[in-house]
């Protein structure tokens, strides 16, 4: 039974408030040909985007799990696109006649059909060092799809801690709801940017980094023992993560306002 019908018979007492629950459940999942099953509902449940974890999927697993949520939804994530599947990738959405955004320095793209619109918070997005940018632009592109404007400034590390006075000034003043900031070799920046404003900050610890806590190890320990409150850290390298609940944050920080 359509939507539509659905909805009309519940209207006219045909069948149960429970009967129409479980009819509707139905469209909140979309299989594709028995090996992923999408949760098209997503978007509009919990505000957040289908995101396609490329890197373990085979280049024609991904073209149809692109192509059937963007008959369901305005926009899906394709995050860590294999090195020979990104320009495959990139052909094929243009043959979709789709709108597409790229991440700077990163395999992750952001695939959607109408023009996304910034109605939601405000999220700014810092990292440490350049090496860091990868991820933070994974943040942005899942901020962007959640309908939020991102501020960005990049390198802005301890190893200068002049750098990132005049960017904390900047977002303090657009206002942002919640600030992301990446970093890698020591993690430091996100504990000094936690101590100096009232904005929730979400860190993100990088791989960046080598000998004793190489890959992101001591970036983590010490982002999850800093003496800040306020600060709440993911998964290393979890750009994705940090992003929806960032977007998340700022986008009710704009209902209550």
């Amino acid at each position: 039974m359509e939507i539509q019908k659905i909805l009309e018979s519940l209207k006219e007492g045909k069948i149960s408030v429970n009967n129409a629950k479980k009819l509707l459940s139905l469209y909140s999942i979309e299989e594709v040909e028995g090996f992923a099953k999408i949760d098209i509902n997503r978007q509009k449940r919990r505000g957040i985007p289908e995101v396609i974890f490329a890197e373990t999927k085979e280049l024609d697993e991904i073209k149809k799990i692109i192509k059937k949520t963007l008959e369901k939804t305005n926009a899906v994530i394709v995050s860590r696109i294999k090195k020979e599947d990104y320009p495959k990738i990139l052909d094929y959405s243009k043959k979709l006649k789709v709108n597409l955004k790229k991440g700077d320095r990163s395999s992750s793209i952001l695939l959607y059909k109408k023009p996304l619109k910034f109605y939601g918070g405000k999220v700014g997005i810092i990292t440490a060092g350049t090496s860091d940018i990868g991820v933070a632009e994974e943040s942005r592109l899942m901020c962007e799809a959640m309908n939020c404007k991102c501020i960005t400034s990049y390198d802005v590390g301890v190893a200068g801690i002049q750098r990132i006075f005049p960017i904390l000034k900047e977002m303090i003043n657009e206002d942002v709801d919640c600030i992301i900031v990446a970093a890698g070799m020591e993690g430091a920046l996100a504990t000094l940017v936690a101590t100096m404003i009232d904005i929730p900050i979400i860190g993100i610890p990088t791989s960046v980094g080598y000998g004793y806590g190489e890959k992101g190890i001591a970036a983590l320990a010490s982002m999850l023992q800093s003496c800040s409150l306020g600060l709440a850290i993911v998964n290393i390298d979890n750009g994705i993560a940090a992003g929806g609940i960032a977007a998340n944050i700022a986008n009710r920080a704009k209902i209550k306002k």
